[in-house]
């Protein structure tokens, strides 16, 4: 029934509060200003990211053709 003090009552009021605040925090233009920029600066990131994973998929793909050549001229080399 009562929990550190306070009634079901209570609790379901701190609760109505506490989502009357956050939908007045999620309407104001600095909350939205500001999820822009963590948004924007995410998706910088990704794309950033990505093109250093390209960078090191196309050195890899360099490594084993120059490793299939190596390996012909062996090859080669013993018949």
């Amino acid at each position: 029934m009562f929990k550190n003090g306070i009634s079901k009552t209570g609790w379901a009021l701190i609760g109505a509060a506490a989502g009357i605040a956050t939908v007045a925090l999620v309407r104001s233009k600095t909350f939205k200003k500001a999820c822009t920029k963590i948004i924007s600066a995410g998706m910088q990131l990704k794309d950033e990211a990505a093109a250093y994973v390209e960078t090191v998929k196309e050195d890899a793909l360099d490594i084993v053709a120059e490793a299939k050549k190596q390996k012909k001229e062996q090859a080669d080399n013993e018949i």
